[in-house]
């Protein structure tokens, strides 16, 4: 369809939560029709219905329950990004809610389990317990359904978890309507305005140019935050927190602040950094998440910063505008320390994981060491409690994440990591033809986790691993 016109859409802030007793929440994944862009509507599978679904703002050690009642035609399971988690409640992809009075069999694909003990299926709703043990940070959840993760989080299944605790909430930065969880996420959308994906419509996956498209990941022409294309925000002359997040299936995003501007980074995927750092751009890969600081106290009102993505062409390259409206008062600041950043213990073991693509064309498939994803078949068994150096070697752009565990980057390529590397992730972009050494720690539970391709597309053709937590 064509597509709208930039920055007429205010920046929509996606509702919070509200437990339905002490601790417990119940949320319905469903369809509904939504104005996503202006003058049409669009069909979108959502918590609660909406896109993004409701905000979960939560305390440290508040034990949690959500249970997800599943009413689309389609099974799912929720994985609680970033998490620690316990293994029944991390959101396993054969771990799946079937709609009350729908069946499903496995399909039985070339790495799908024939074998049904590694199905589990719970019909109408489940409950997810989230002990929430864990520093502050900016989770995110979103499906995780064997095989059809992409095409569903494409739908809209897909919402923040802020994890907040005692030592950031003392800290002087902006708060209340000045701290927002921004959804970056891009789309694609057919002439009467649904969802356009390549899996929703099978005869594209036939045309060539298309199917290559498809294996290296799925990129929209349509930039979303929080479900808006291209929205702008009225802000005060002052300071905001912003937490940034690349919900996309493959595009990578360089955000920039023009005419001027820079971010001044308080934290990373598993919370706050030991001291701030200061970007000009930032490059976030799928799944990945930045907490930080804009400033806008310098601007005369009347005055619009654009944040642009500067790997993006054509109308790809804007994601939203911040537009100056008046002098307010603004009591925050950013202190020179955040945070005690406890450093990793020494690693146990080394571990090496290569994330490649392997086989001839038209029977190609993305691999990890070599191998389709084999539920019930862990790469790995590290030990509770300890630390272990894993490296990721690559042919392509991976965004490696790894389920319960944090870690810290040590290097990339031999070298020093990147300044946007500080501090502890549970996601890394890890770069063509580069080898990228964390130090993971394995704290908080025993079981079955995932490591994986955090590109939607890939993870869904086999770029999945198991390990068990011992």
């Amino acid at each position: 369809m064509p597509l709208p016109a930039r920055f007429t859409v205010p920046l929509p802030v996606p509702e919070t939560a509200v437990p339905v007793r002490p601790g417990q929440y119940e949320i319905v994944q469903r369809a509904a029709k939504l104005e996503t862009i202006p003058g049409t509507t669009t069909e979108i599978w959502g918590y609660g219905g909406t896109f993004p679904g409701p905000t979960f703002d939560l305390r440290r050690g508040s034990r949690t329950v959500i249970r997800v009642r599943n009413e689309l035609p389609v099974p799912t399971s929720t994985h609680l990004h970033g998490g620690v988690t316990p293994a029944h409640s991390d959101g396993y992809p054969t771990d799946l809610v079937v709609a009350e009075g729908r069946g499903f069999r496995p399909h039985g694909g070339d790495h799908s389990p024939h074998d049904l003990s590694q199905w589990t299926f719970h019909h109408g709703a489940r409950d997810y317990a989230y002990p929430l043990e864990q520093r502050a940070a900016t989770l995110w959840y979103h499906d995780h359904r064997m095989d059809f993760t992409a095409p569903q989080v494409w739908r809209g299944l897909a919402g923040f978890l802020l994890v907040r605790d005692d030592e950031d909430d003392a800290l002087p930065l902006p708060k209340g309507e000045r701290d927002l969880p921004l959804m970056i996420c891009d789309r694609a959308f057919e002439e009467d305005g649904s969802f356009r994906y390549p899996s929703l419509d099978p005869t594209l996956l036939v045309r060539p140019g298309v199917r290559d498209a498809f294996m290296e990941g799925v990129e929209g022409d349509v930039i979303l935050v929080n479900g808006a294309p291209w929205p702008f925000l009225d802000v005060d002359a002052a300071r905001y927190r912003l937490r940034l997040l690349n919900a996309s299936s493959a595009r990578r995003l360089q955000l920039r602040l023009t005419p001027g501007g820079r971010f001044v980074q308080i934290g990373s995927d598993q919370g706050l950094l030991a001291t701030p750092l200061t970007h000009d751009a930032i490059t976030i890969s799928p799944g990945e998440r930045f907490d930080v600081i804009a400033d806008f106290s310098d601007h005369p009102a009347g005055t619009e910063v654009t944040m642009v993505n500067t790997l993006g062409v054509g109308a790809a390259r804007d994601v939203m505008r911040f537009r100056v409206r008046r002098r307010a008062p603004d009591d925050s600041r950013i202190p020179k320390r955040l945070s005690q950043v406890e450093p990793a213990k020494a690693a146990v073991a080394v571990r090496t994981f290569d994330f490649r693509r392997t086989g001839q064309e038209g029977a190609a498939a993305w691999t990890i060491n070599g191998q389709r994803f084999r539920p019930g078949q862990p790469l790995a068994t590290p030990r509770l409690n300890t630390s272990e150096i894993w490296r990721f070697t690559s042919d392509f752009h991976h965004p490696v994440h790894v389920h319960l565990a944090r870690f810290q980057v040590l290097s990339r390529n031999g070298k020093p990591p990147a300044p946007t590397d500080a501090g502890w992730k549970d996601t890394v972009d890890v770069r063509p033809y580069e080898v990228v050494d964390v130090l993971a720690r394995f704290e908080g539970y025993r079981g079955r986790y995932l490591l994986h391709c955090h590109n939607l597309e890939h993870e869904d053709m086999a770029m999945m691993a198991d390990f068990e937590v011992i």
